[in-house]
């Protein structure tokens, strides 16, 4: 059983050494580069104490000290020129791998699905892309390379200091094997403690990022002092690992170099009897005890490198969980092209189909919507209403192809959405969230997110039609300015995300309550815009005002995963019960419902969740 299990634990280190290898391999060149000006600026290393020895021996005799001393200028000036080269090299090349290892972690996360990205805590992805690459800067370049170094350069010291005097020898190998078979003892719980440690440290990132996008929540709940314990929780076991980690580290650190003291000691006390006893030539003893000072930096140089590999296999190891994350199909760049504003359309057929669509979120889930039939039209307005749970996100997750259904099929231009490359199918639509979020950046930028070439007019523009442009004139940098939280209001906010929207021109335009924090005369204008819109190409609207949705081509009504009906705001009310109701829960009376252009106030309330 003990057998089977080291032998498991055996081909689980090796495995998890090849995870680290793989971020190294595609520049194995440059490793083998900095590997042998390693092992030459080792050589030079290796020889300084014999050319010593060749110095005292000239004291001693009548030979000219001339040599000796060019020798030690050479190995002193081109040893420094080669280890300032390796270490340039390294250091370029230790910054080169992490940079590889971000980029392919950025990318998977951008083309992975979104119920992959979203199932994360944003913050412990975050920690993959900074703390964990960190850790493969050392251990993927300098550590790998130290390590053959520094095991060549010992084993180097090991046969000359043979050469000098076996007796000398064997008693620094007895110590250096001792040194060795307790480090060895401590290593792995040092590297399982540091494991640990960068586990609750993504832990910790994903906390603190929720905690601190939901500040305010966590203020008005008066719950500062019980987030900052959930957080400090994670934090207290980072430090706890990590101290185990340091402890550990510390006692093996006193075990090496205690033991090769003990070992220059031993050399000491028998190199002077050796020596005595005419057994050993005094320039022979200073040259051993040169090697064995010596000794310390291979001893030092493999010690830190296992540490740091330790370290860069734990951190590889969790980057390459990323790899495990469900990818959308990989797809070459799409030329942008955006679709001519009151194009005339020569199809006449609906621009998009859902045909007997059923989708879950998990293999072991129920399904989310059931045996969806729908057609947008390519030009008109859609209106999608129900109570909490309906179906609506889900609907819209299909037809943004966030989510693949299980049954049925979507069409666009009546070509089914899996003949349709990802890009192909977003290309033609946009898409307002109800949480409207921005991107980082300036107003600007975040306007032309999805239309990077328009102009300042059009920008103007789409302002004008959301009632911004006084805003925006307003600010000190104008549409320069950073888009945050300090900088303009969630309406504003909201505000601007329609404008993106809507200045992207899409054959279909989803918004999810666009009009959920806006005032109301606000709301006219971002109503005044849609339908505007809805004139040239197809919108859908997710509801939870009635206003929006009152003077929709079509409302459709959803319960429980299924469309329960459909028609105008006059058929539903008075055909469909569970319509009805969401009107009564407004207490707007069916008979004076708010005219086109003009919600009511009282009309603010929530139809759906």
């Amino acid at each position: 059983m003990a057998v089977a299990e080291e032998t498991g634990n055996d081909q689980l280190s090796w495995a998890r050494l090849r995870i680290l290898w793989s971020f190294a391999r595609p520049h194995t060149g440059k490793l083998v580069l900095g590997l042998t000006l390693a092992l030459i600026g080792s050589a030079m290393g290796l020889a300084s104490p014999m050319v010593t020895k060749w110095v005292l021996d000239s004291l001693n005799g009548s030979g000219s000290l001339h040599g000796p001393v060019t020798a030690l200028a050479v190995l002193l000036v081109v040893g420094s020129v080669i280890w300032l080269w390796q270490w340039i090299l390294l250091g370029t090349l230790g910054e080169r791998i992490v940079l590889d290892a971000r980029e392919s972690i950025v990318r998977r996360l951008f083309r992975a699905t979104v119920p992959e990205v979203t199932r994360r805590p944003t913050g412990e992805l975050v920690a993959r892309v900074t703390s964990d690459t960190v850790l493969l800067h050392q251990a993927t370049s300098a550590s790998i390379i130290g390590l053959i170094n520094g095991t060549v350069m010992m084993i180097g010291t090991l046969v000359l200091m043979a050469v000098l005097d076996l007796v000398l020898l064997a008693t620094t190998v007895g110590a250096v094997v001792v040194v060795a078979v307790l480090f060895g003892v401590l290593m792995p719980a040092i590297a399982k403690a540091q494991e640990r440690a960068q586990e609750h440290l993504g832990r910790l990132g994903g906390v603190l990022e929720g905690g601190l996008r939901a500040i305010r929540t966590v203020k008005v709940s008066r719950a500062e002092h019980r987030q900052s314990e959930r957080i400090l929780t994670e934090a207290r076991q980072v430090a706890t690992f990590s101290v185990r980690s340091a402890r550990r580290e510390a006692l093996a650190w006193t075990i090496v170099w205690s033991g090769i003291n003990l070992a220059i000691i031993l050399i000491l006390g028998i190199g002077a009897w050796r020596v005595n006893a005419g057994h050993l030539e005094v320039s022979s003893l200073i040259a051993f005890l040169l090697y064995a000072f010596g000794l310390m930096g291979p001893i030092t140089e493999v010690s830190q490198n296992v540490t740091a590999l330790q370290s860069g296999i734990a951190a590889a190891a969790r980057i390459r969980q990323v790899d495990a994350i469900e990818m959308e199909e990989p797809e070459a760049d799409i030329p942008w092209t955006l679709p001519a504003t009151g194009a005339p359309r020569t199809d006449d057929g609906p621009l998009l189909e859902l045909r007997g669509v059923s989708a879950a979120y998990g293999p072991d889930t129920a399904p989310a919507v059931r045996d969806i039939n729908l057609t947008i039209p390519r030009r008109g307005h859609t209106a999608i209403v129900g109570p909490s749970g309906a179906g609506k996100t889900t609907l819209f997750s299909l037809i943004l192809r966030f989510l693949e259904p299980q049954q049925g099929e979507l069409l666009l231009d009546g070509r089914p959405y899996r003949e349709h490359r990802y890009a192909e199918v977003r290309q033609r639509l946009a898409y307002v969230e109800q949480e409207s979020p921005v991107v980082p950046g300036t107003i600007r930028e975040n306007l032309l997110f999805t239309h990077p070439d328009a102009s300042e007019e059009e920008l103007r523009a789409v302002l004008a039609q959301v009632r911004l442009t006084e805003k925006i004139n307003a600010l000190p940098e104008g549409l320069d300015t950073p888009l945050t939280s300090s900088s303009v209001s969630g309406g504003e906010r909201q505000r601007i995300a329609v404008a993106r929207a809507i200045l992207r021109t899409p054959d279909l335009l989803l918004l999810d309550e666009a009009t959920a924090q806006i005032d109301a005369l606000t709301e006219v204008a971002i109503h005044d815009a849609v339908q505007a819109r809805a004139a040239e190409a197809a919108v859908v609207t997710v509801a939870h005002r009635l206003s929006t949705v009152i003077d929709a081509d079509t409302i459709v009504v959803m319960e429980a995963g299924r469309i329960r009906a459909r028609g105008s705001h006059a058929e539903l009310l008075a055909g469909d019960e569970l319509y009805r109701r969401l009107v009564e829960a407004l207490r707007i009376a069916a008979e004076s419902g708010p005219t086109v252009g003009s919600p009511e106030p009282v009309a603010a309330g929530a139809v759906s969740g």
